[in-house]
């Protein structure tokens, strides 16, 4: 049966040392017989550290009953951030504690989790895992990591008796993977591990862990987010992550229909999870757009809508035959936006669109570069505003090298108004991005360096062989590696 005496030793084992600071998370339980029962616990750390030194737990819910009794000794201050709370007890308390409430950030600075780490003190979890160190949010709130929330208390209490508003930014959400971080913290020695009882005890250098980990999830900012594509919370925290990076961007990332999904709910669910905003209407269950009355596409881009996803073109398989049915097609998308093949008679089909208000992207199908750029110039004779919609998988079709000779030779940097993000072999064979021979890697480094404030569309105007989540997986590998 463990007493103050054996917990003291076993804390001090770890480098516990009188006059520290220590943040603990417990569970009794897990102890196993232990003389007194919690309050030997409590005994067992004051023994450790000393009057000099100062114990916290966690009190913004009730979080055992070893922190309960923490919260009910003589001095102890409860700090003032109901959604982030510690109770501290000893002679840095109130300094630790201090005006929380105040706050822009609940876990970041001029908190107990920051002001713990700048005075060197430890994080301890008897009994219980990482999922348990409320401090692992300092790490996100401080990198303001995009798939953090706005927490807005309505009415806080201050210590001075008055009732206010106040919003907490960054403030942390759902589902964590925490304990993927464990072997991270004891691999660098911010962390010791020692058995208690029948418990698990780790001690952890607070300001350690705050500086490894925060330099690791610069680069990997889903350091906390888990991997399992069944848990809805850690996908749409990482969606979050990915549109973040979008927004970086100069360009519109975009996404054909064929690629998003058959179904539109399947396209909203599956856009949603990849982070992207916006579709290209080319096809919905299986139909060419074409083919679909004003009326269901009108239906489908509510619907769209309704899911926060936008239409940023209607892509038309062939030049239409009813250009008024055409122009009520796109009308009905909720877009102004027209892609044709730049084929036969496309000047009148791009005139009939620009005098019905219609932007009108035009793009290359079995031509070469300078084929395209002559039909294309032709066309902007009439049409000033008609762009070029760049597909480099096409130009690798026809034997052209689409970086290295078509968009150079075709002098497209003036007239692109999009790029299809979409690869292939000389034979025609689709393949993964930057798998083929469409040098589609170097086609958006270029863009990217110009500034490019256009469209690239993932998956559009040819096949992609394999899932959204495969492609945007791949685009964001590229992005990042340029």
């Amino acid at each position: 049966m463990l007493n103050r005496h054996d917990i003291a030793a076993c804390l001090r084992g770890l480098g516990l040392h009188e006059g520290d600071i220590v943040l603990l998370h417990s569970s009794y339980l897990s102890l196993g017989p232990v003389e007194n029962g919690p309050e030997e616990v409590l005994a067992g750390f004051r023994e450790a550290i000393g009057e000099t030194g100062t114990l916290l737990v966690p009190a913004f819910a009730s979080l055992g009953v070893i922190a309960d009794k923490v919260k009910e000794l003589p001095g102890a201050i409860v700090s003032s951030c109901p959604c982030a709370a510690v109770a501290a007890v000893g002679p840095a308390a109130a300094e630790l504690c201090a005006d929380h409430w105040q706050a822009d950030i609940a876990h970041g600075e001029k908190t107990p989790y920051t002001r713990l780490a700048a005075k060197g003190g430890y994080i301890c979890l008897l009994g219980c895992d990482q999922d348990r160190n409320t401090s692992l949010h300092s790490v996100e709130a401080m990198l303001h990591l995009p798939y953090l929330k706005t927490r807005t208390i309505d009415n806080l209490q201050t210590p001075d008796g008055r009732t206010v508003s106040h919003s907490y930014h960054f403030f942390p959400g759902p589902h964590r993977d925490f304990i993927g971080v464990d072997a991270m913290l004891r691999d660098c020695g911010a962390m010791k591990v020692a058995t208690l009882g029948k418990a698990q005890v780790r001690l952890i250098k607070s300001q350690m862990m705050l500086d490894t980990l925060t330099e690791y999830a610069q680069q990997n900012p889903d350091l906390f987010l888990c991997e399992n594509p069944e848990c809805a919370d850690c996908v749409r925290q990482r969606a979050a992550l990915a549109k973040d990076e979008y927004s970086r961007e100069s360009f519109k990332l975009t996404c054909s229909s064929s690629l998003a999904g058959r179904y539109v709910p399947e396209m909203c669910e599956n856009l949603a999870k990849a982070g992207i905003e916006t579709v290209e209407l080319d096809a919905i269950q299986g139909k060419p757009i074409s083919m679909l009355s004003p009326e269901r596409l009108a239906a489908a881009t509510a619907e769209l809508r309704e899911a926060g996803i936008a239409v940023s073109a209607i892509r038309l398989p062939a030049l239409p035959n009813d250009l008024p049915a055409a122009i009520a097609r796109a009308q009905a998308s909720g877009t102004t936006r027209v892609i044709l093949p730049l084929v036969g008679n496309a000047a009148t089909a791009a005139v009939a669109l620009d005098e019905a208000g219609l932007d009108v992207c035009l793009v290359n199908v079995a031509q070469t570069a300078v084929v395209a750029a002559a039909a294309l110039a032709e066309i902007r004779a009439q049409c000033p505003k008609v762009t070029f919609c760049l597909n480099a998988a096409n130009f690798a079709r026809v034997g052209e090298n689409p970086f290295l000779h078509s968009y150079r030779g075709g002098h497209f940097l003036k007239t692109i108004g999009q790029l299809d993000v979409a690869d292939a072999t000389w034979t025609g064979r689709p393949t993964t991005l930057a798998g083929g021979n469409a040098e589609i890697k170097e086609l958006i480094s270029i863009l990217r360096c110009s500034n490019f404030d256009g469209y690239l569309c993932l998956g559009g105007g040819s096949v992609y062989p394999g899932t959204l989540s495969e492609a945007a997986e791949e685009f964001r590998w590229l992005l990042q590696t340029m």
